[in-house]
């Protein structure tokens, strides 16, 4: 049973030093919000229909698109509402659920780029034993293990974050609710979250990027060996896509949480938070499209086959 707390909501300062800027951020958030949904339901159909990406690294790749939706539809819609009303409060159980959601789907994001690392690690460095590696049975148990540590992990970071007593003030310094924050609000010390969030830490975030680092370490020295200049070129083009989306989102993690906290800023700390909730799930879809061809061929060629029956069935009608 959760302990009573004085404070029953809590205030979301994030944009609330711009009030005159509420309808052009209602219009911002708006666009990247359109445009995550667009962008990451066009990979995940393209996906599913083409029958030439079904294989591991599209598999994980459509994993990573319905994460980047899950991780906007936590914060997004919260965002656009409190534009439009005007308010920036937000109820302490809602507060506590959007914490959750958003600790899983970061847990996750970690956990699916240290797999999807894995998988080109085997496809570049033992290319004959790739589908037998990386057989389907594999592969779901990979993406359910993700999913699962996820849930795991932000019921044991978030749990005792609402039984923690909030006695005042009340006031986040970021536009959606965080352990980070939360925790820094009690009014007790919080020993036993400061010590499972660093846990949480060191395993989620600095192991996972050590384990990415090592897989890029052995296939960097795969593909130097190679003779075939176009084989080196081909081969490092599959990976570009995830170095890219590790280099962001680690990097915004990095800065915001393995900093020391005397260089802690609320602007720049809200300002991280807002790249890597908000912007990087809008240019994952674009950095995976516009650098893969046959992604790209293969919502060129629905697009064109739905464009095609549509002009089919306009000329039947007239």
């Amino acid at each position: 049973m959760l302990n009573e707390t004085a404070v029953t909501e809590f205030l979301l300062l994030g944009l609330s030093k711009y009030p005159h800027l509420q309808s052009e951020f209602f219009v911002l958030f708006l666009i990247l919000y359109l445009m995550t949904l667009l962008g990451n339901t066009l990979i995940i159909i393209a996906i599913a229909m083409d029958s030439h990406l079904q294989t591991p690294m599209y598999f994980f790749l459509s994993n990573l698109s319905i994460l980047e939706i899950c991780y906007t539809s936590i914060t997004m819609p919260y965002i656009l509402m409190s534009l439009l009303m005007n308010s920036n409060t937000i109820s302490s159980a809602a507060c506590f659920a959007q914490t959750y959601l958003f600790t899983l789907c970061a847990t996750v994001e970690c956990l699916m780029l240290t797999v999807m690392a894995y998988d080109r690690y085997v496809a570049i460095c033992d290319p004959l034993r790739y589908m037998i590696v990386m057989n389907k049975q594999v592969c779901l148990g990979l993406a359910a293990m993700c999913w699962f540590c996820g849930i795991l992990n932000s019921v044991l970071q978030t749990y005792p974050v609402t039984l923690l007593p909030y006695c005042g003030p009340n006031e986040i310094d970021r536009m959606y609710c965080e352990i980070q924050p939360l925790v820094k609000l009690s009014c007790n010390d919080p020993y036993l979250n400061k010590i499972l969030r660093s846990g949480s830490a060191i395993f989620f975030g600095i192991f996972c990027l050590i384990l990415i680092l090592i897989s890029y370490v052995y296939i960097t020295a795969a593909i130097l060996r190679m003779n075939s200049a176009e084989g080196r070129h081909k081969a490092f083009s599959t990976c570009a896509s995830h170095i890219t989306v590790v280099a962001l989102y680690y990097g915004a993690l990095i800065f915001m949480y393995l900093r020391p906290s005397s260089s802690s800023s609320h602007k720049m700390d809200s300002l991280v938070s807002t790249l890597y909730s908000i912007v990087i799930p809008v240019l994952n879809p674009m950095i995976y499209s516009l650098r893969n061809k046959e992604v790209k061929g293969s919502l060129k060629r629905g697009l064109k086959k739905h464009v095609l029956v549509a002009c089919k069935g306009f000329s039947l009608h007239k």
